[in-house]
């Protein structure tokens, strides 16, 4: 079924510095989520550059291996974005530069944007949209000393002018791109994500503008590409457990035409390959399998029975069990 086919925007390459990307559709960076099998997932999927889980500049400094391991990438999913917080210019920079000797990442992105307690209550993530000319010193000493181009996820503010204040010096101090999350640090992930900032935001500045917040299907990503007239737009919560929404994004933007899929056992097979990923790259232990199978259950008929039987659980086989018997009845 063709919808809206005289507004459908194709999906286009995307330029970053000199980094050419294939199109314009991005897995944004999540914690405990984008781990290498899942990005691996996403990519085969349509996702044309995914980010790594966000990792601590303090972390990386004092060689926790733990958090150094969420950079870990292989060939098939190369261009990468590595993800890094923290709240001194110094510190930060040499974080990037240790990350940059060890995976040689094509980009190495600045979180400004996250609203978690965890970080804000130590003055990082969204927390440094208060001090703007911290910002700019993060990101002038990163210009001044990185090889690899950089770029930056905010958040806007409840003020536009000051959202746009710290969008041009984002700009001014050398990154290559910005990321707009249209909700503020209030809101967390409540309410309506406001593509009017990053509608403003990309006629203003002149580097690549990247749109997230509220793209949860083929028809939002459409609106927001058209509306906000940015260089793409990436996906995040929308992707969890959802890796072939990117297949359906991508199919649509690029053709006007609905992806016919069958839902269940699309997620079902997506499942099984994204556990034979965690084994094959001895991730398993790293991440709560309960948890992220019930992900793939989201928005499905029947979604909260099934999590039941997911969390009573014994092995992974039982966990299929379950899942196969709901296809059953929702196919």
């Amino acid at each position: 079924m063709l919808l809206n086919s005289q507004y459908t925007i194709n999906k286009i390459p995307m330029k970053i510095a000199d980094l050419k990307i294939p199109g314009n559709i991005l897995l944004a960076p999540m914690s405990n989520v984008t781990n290498l099998p899942f990005r691996l997932m996403c990519r085969k999927y349509g996702a044309s550059l995914t980010y790594s889980e966000m990792i601590s500049a303090d972390a990386v400094i004092y060689e926790n291996e733990k958090s150094i391991k969420r950079g870990i990438s292989c060939d098939d999913e190369r261009p990468l974005g590595i993800q890094i917080f923290g709240n001194s210019p110094e510190t930060m920079t040499t974080a990037a530069l240790r990350i940059e000797e060890i995976y040689q990442p094509e980009i190495i992105d600045v979180n400004f944007g996250c609203p978690a307690k965890l970080l804000t209550k130590d003055g990082c993530g969204s927390a440094l949209l208060k001090s703007p000319e911290l910002i700019h010193e993060i990101i002038k000493k990163l210009s001044d000393n990185l090889s690899t181009p950089f770029t930056a996820k905010i958040r806007i503010l409840p003020d536009m002018d000051k959202t746009l204040e710290i969008a041009h010096l984002i700009e001014r101090a050398g990154a290559s791109a910005i990321t707009v999350h249209g909700r503020t640090q209030q809101q967390q992930y409540s309410g309506k994500a406001n593509h009017e900032y990053v509608r403003k935001i990309k006629q203003e500045l002149n580097i690549p503008v990247i749109a997230n917040g509220d793209i949860v299907d083929e028809i939002s990503a459409q609106q927001t590409l058209e509306y906000t007239g940015c260089d793409g737009i990436m996906i995040g919560r929308a992707a969890m457990g959802n890796p072939f929404l990117f297949r359906r994004i991508s199919h649509f933007l690029e053709t006007g035409e609905m992806l016919d899929y069958r839902q269940c056992s699309q997620r079902i097979a997506d499942l099984r390959e994204y556990f034979g990923l965690l084994e094959e790259y001895d991730l398993a232990p790293t991440v709560h399998i309960k948890a992220q199978a019930q992900w793939f259950t989201r928005g499905m008929r029947n979604g909260r029975h099934i999590r039941r039987s997911i969390a009573e659980a014994k092995c992974v086989e039982d966990i299929f069990e379950s899942l196969e018997e709901m296809c059953k009845h929702a196919e």
